[in-house]
């Protein structure tokens, strides 16, 4: 009965954290190009590199959708291990992001490279790759997306 109460709570805290996706405000002035992001109680900004116009002042929204993918992974590798007590000490992910357009068509590919550290064994790891491709944001971006845009007055 323990076991089937802790494996209650281990799936409601996930789903909470799945399901805390909410809205995030973001908006612009004349400063190019400089974007305040609100998600929650945290402020972000955006902004794009001096070569593009901008002061720098934040990553740029590509950046921010890597780093989205990337935090979302690190999250999901640190809760699973967690509930198995596996011995993850670190999680360390780079990722870069390529558009290539070809016929007409635009692929657009991102390379994800993952690092662990602890004495974890073969199986743990391989676990782990497969927990890192069932992460909520990896789950958005590789399922078929509806953008829905109302111009308000």
């Amino acid at each position: 009965m323990g076991t089937k109460i802790n494996n209650l709570t281990g799936n409601l805290k996930l789903l909470t954290y799945f399901c805390r996706m909410g809205t995030v405000s973001v908006s612009i002035g004349k400063t190019l190009y400089k974007t305040t992001i609100h998600a929650g109680s945290h402020v972000l900004i955006s902004d794009e590199p001096l070569e593009h116009g901008g002061k720098d002042e934040g990553a740029t929204p590509s950046e921010l959708l890597l780093a989205s993918l990337g935090a979302c992974t690190a999250i999901t590798l640190r809760m699973y291990a967690n509930r198995k007590a596996w011995p993850l000490e670190k999680v360390e992910i780079n990722l870069s992001i390529q558009k290539n357009m070809e016929n007409g068509v635009l692929t657009t590919t991102i390379s994800r490279e993952i690092s662990v550290e602890g004495d974890l064994t073969v199986e743990q790891r391989q676990r782990l790759l497969t927990i890192a491709n069932a992460c909520p944001v990896h789950k958005t971006l590789t399922s078929e997306i509806e953008i829905s845009t109302l111009l308000k007055k």
